[in-house]
């Protein structure tokens, strides 16, 4: 039986839980919380963002600045990947992550959002080459990342 709830099998990273947000709760503190991840959904269509250095389809997210809290990163990352702006994002709740390079544990913030419109008016930039909504009830799509689509759908439930 998988211990994961996702390995991305060409790096070997693994979603190993994900933990509901509870009003209030605090992130676990078994391990640091260096980033922030946002599933934006708009009629059951979840936003991706295709990171040229990745070479994948992925949520919008990164690193926590200093001085920022979660959802500001969380805000900011969405603004930079996608230029969506959502400044009311709600804490789904924790991922924890079991990563390769190097090798270590960690989790990060993930929100959630609704958009009433597909927002498609994007600028490619030095990170991000395109954004895609995609349709979980479809196919996979070719190049998401699974660690990602799979935490998608944990902002569902």
């Amino acid at each position: 039986m998988n211990p994961y709830l996702a390995l991305d099998e060409r790096t070997g990273d693994a979603l190993t839980a994900f933990l509901p947000a509870a009003d209030g709760a605090l992130p676990p503190g078994d391990a640091p919380m260096p980033a922030s991840l946002v599933a934006v959904w708009c009629e059951g269509h979840l936003l991706l963002v295709y990171d040229r250095y990745r070479g994948q389809w992925e949520l919008p997210g990164g690193g926590i600045d200093p001085g920022e809290t979660p959802l500001e990163a969380a805000v900011r990352e969405l603004r930079e990947e996608s230029g969506l702006h959502l400044p009311a994002l709600t804490l789904a709740g924790y991922a924890h992550f079991r990563l390769t390079r190097p090798p270590r544990t960690e989790y990060a913030a993930v929100f959630t959002g609704e958009t009433a419109v597909r927002h498609d008016a994007f600028t490619p930039n030095e990170e991000i080459t395109a954004i895609h909504w995609w349709d979980p009830a479809g196919p996979p799509l070719d190049g998401a990342q699974i660690i990602d689509t799979t935490l998608a759908g944990y902002t569902r439930s």
